[in-house]
């Protein structure tokens, strides 16, 4: 078949972007005008012809094709630098430590970033419980899916020593996927292969790519256990899945319940499905509704993920989760204690832990492991601000303010590449406000609310800053706004120091109130249902 007239064109500039020439030829452009800045102000004054200021036209015009020959030919790139980018977990010097990227899509259609995402999650995924070899968390890494430079830099700022890049080419059935390990001392190749396989041998593929990263950093091979899937349709569906729940948004929570379903159904006997369907059902009755047939769903799927794979992290994590959406503490406290015993890197376990014991009251437990959950992800966000929130409501106001400016400026470096991501803007209005960033503040609320404006948990949070800014108004018709549109959570709420300021008034008595009235039908459902 004879490709569209556009498709070289689009290869063409693909190329381009790939071998980094746009910054070269952007940093030319640059100089090239200063240059000539200089030259109109101080050649006349100096005497000088004016066939010199034109010769010195020519002369930078006609540099910018062998610029970019140059940097075709030589990949020459200008590499940036991100000051803001928090300080990397320390390693021991002799620990062997990977990142892992997103890979790169190079198909005709540009339609194939989940898989890019899947596969490099999946290595991630396969790699972190081995002992002795430290793996960059999943956000840390992944916050360089678009970002052009040397690994090499990417490598110093996440603290590795070694970093994983490839690309992925998808045409009909057929994949062709190229990956490449960088010693980031140095810049050389450790490891590197081609793969031009059929997709239905995509689960081999994996296992071969995180075997030879295994090998070519560890003196013995130790065994990588990859994910369960026997069906390639069933595992497209999952990763759609993780695309879509990595987004947090109600509706994108919704999508990737109905792709973790549609895997289920297919592949019935894997574990990461059944977690990931668990876990949109616990999401949704934390922050949207919450329904009974939502806690069932919960339970039934973390309960099966942890029958199918007993040994998963990520199944016990999920079966945590579902305990704590039905408040059943003591339960939830055993499973996150299982996943870390099996994977003390994981940080979904921290931070699933932290939110327990929040919910319990117990916020100084809440706010350690929401320390540890950062530190096993510095580019989590999440956690950084919540502890920030606990630290500022028990009093230690000078540690707050310390923490709440590294947390802005892992905030800023995310939403750099993520500027509509509501949560990331409401929660970290708190840390502006103990920072005296007013002004920005409000304007960072106000733009959850034009992203979300009937989500729940943007009302919820914004009436949290209004209350502590003693907008007292505001944030009552806020929170009001949060009850109707959704879910809130009674215990959360009673913990929440940011509404010690409305906590009082009348109207917040009958909007807790309604809040536990609610609860008791719930739970009284649930135990006829029982």
């Amino acid at each position: 078949m004879q490709k569209p007239p556009l498709v070289p064109l689009i290869h063409f500039f693909s190329e381009l972007k790939r071998r980094r020439i746009y910054p070269v030829v952007m940093a030319y452009a640059l100089a090239s005008w200063l240059l000539l800045q200089v030259g109109e102000v101080i050649f006349s004054p100096l005497g000088f012809p004016d066939w010199v200021m034109t010769a010195l036209v020519i002369s930078v015009i006609a540099g910018f094709p062998v610029v970019m020959l140059l940097a075709w030919v030589f990949d020459v790139h200008v590499t940036p630098t991100f000051d803001a980018l928090p300080a990397p977990p320390e390693v021991a010097e002799d620990t062997p430590s990977v990142a892992v990227l997103p890979f790169l899509d190079m198909s005709a259609e540009q339609d194939q970033a989940y898989l890019c995402e899947g596969l490099a999650e999946e290595i991630i995924n396969a790699l972190t419980p081995i002992p002795g070899l430290h793996v960059a968390a999943r956000m840390s890494s992944f916050q360089y899916r678009d970002r052009g430079g040397d690994v090499r830099e990417i490598g110093c700022q996440l603290g590795v020593k070694a970093v994983l890049e490839g690309s992925v080419r998808k045409a009909g059935d057929r994949l062709r996927i190229t990956v490449q390990l960088v010693k980031v001392a140095n810049g050389y190749h450790l490891w590197s292969r081609s793969f031009d396989e059929h997709l239905v041998d995509l689960f081999a593929i994996q296992k071969q790519i995180a075997s030879g990263i295994v090998e070519a950093m560890l003196v013995t091979l130790t065994p990588v256990k990859m994910n369960c899937f026997t069906d390639v349709t069933a595992y497209d569906y999952y990763l759609r899945g993780r695309q879509f729940f990595n987004r947090f948004r109600k509706l994108d929570m919704e999508h990737a319940r109905d792709m973790f379903r549609k895997a289920m159904e297919i592949d019935p006997e894997c574990a990461p499905a059944w977690a990931g369907y668990a876990d949109c059902h616990s999401f949704l009755i934390m922050y949207a509704d919450p329904r009974a047939s939502y806690r069932e769903e919960a339970n039934r799927a973390s309960l099966k993920a942890v029958e199918l794979d007993p040994d998963s992290a990520e199944a016990h994590a999920s079966r945590g989760l579902a305990y704590l959406v039905n408040e059943s503490f003591e339960s939830a406290e055993s499973e996150f204690k299982k996943a870390l015993a099996l994977n003390p890197s994981l940080f979904e376990a921290y931070y699933y832990f932290g939110r327990a014991r929040f919910h319990q009251g117990d916020v100084a437990s809440a706010a350690d492991l929401f320390k540890k959950a950062s530190e096993v992800n510095p580019a989590d966000y999440q956690s950084r601000l919540l502890r920030v929130q606990i630290l500022r409501g028990s009093g230690h106001i000078d540690q707050a303010k310390a923490e709440a400016r590294q947390a802005i400026d892992v905030v800023e470096k995310y939403l750099a590449w993520n500027p509509d991501d509501a949560r990331a803007l409401h929660l970290s209005a708190g840390s502006l406000i103990l920072l005296g960033d007013l002004d920005r503040a409000d304007r960072w609320l106000q733009r959850a609310i034009e992203i979300d404006p009937n989500d729940s948990v943007v009302l919820y949070n914004v009436a949290c800053n209004y209350a502590v800014l003693e907008r007292t108004t505001e944030a009552l018709d806020y929170l009001e706004q949060a009850i109707r549109h959704g879910t809130v959570s009674t215990s959360w709420l009673r913990n929440d120091a940011d509404l010690k300021n409305i906590c009082k008034l009348p109207r917040f008595r009958e909007l807790l109130h309604e809040l536990e009235s609610r609860d008791k039908s719930a739970c009284a459902s649930r135990i006829g249902d029982s």
